[in-house]
């Protein structure tokens, strides 16, 4: 079968410029695939409020296992939109990490919420103007 735009042409019935929707498409073709995979938008979304959150409460916050969580944040500091920082939880010695959204971090799930303002925007309009 042919691509959404192609059947549009193909179809004698159908009038005006070819589906309005192939824009909304293009533009989600450019968002930030760092952020826009499931787990990784909830851990950004989970910093964004400031405050450095800890290895463990992540995990609880997203329902993670140990390892799912680990991989997501470190692609998320692979890309510097993460930062840990290791401390040593007295009396006990055990490594604590704490993460935070770094600026970098902050700026690119800003840019990611504007281009998915702007997908349901014009997703609306169609739907609305169908």
């Amino acid at each position: 079968m042919g691509s959404a735009s192609e059947t549009h042409r193909d179809d004698p019935a159908a009038t005006g410029p070819p589906l309005r929707a192939a824009g909304v498409a293009g533009s989600a073709r450019g968002l930030d695939n760092v952020i826009h995979q499931r787990v990784r938008l909830g851990i950004a979304s989970a910093l964004a409020a400031g405050e450095a959150l800890s290895f463990t409460r992540l995990k609880d916050l997203l329902g993670l296992t140990d390892g799912n969580l680990s991989v997501h944040l470190q692609k998320l500091e692979k890309a510097g939109y993460v930062s840990c920082e290791k401390t040593l939880k007295k009396p006990s010695l055990v490594a604590v990490s704490r993460y935070r959204l770094t600026r970098i971090g902050r700026d690119a799930l800003q840019a990611y919420l504007s281009q998915m303002e702007a997908i349901v925007e014009a997703a609306r309009r169609d739907v609305e103007g169908a």
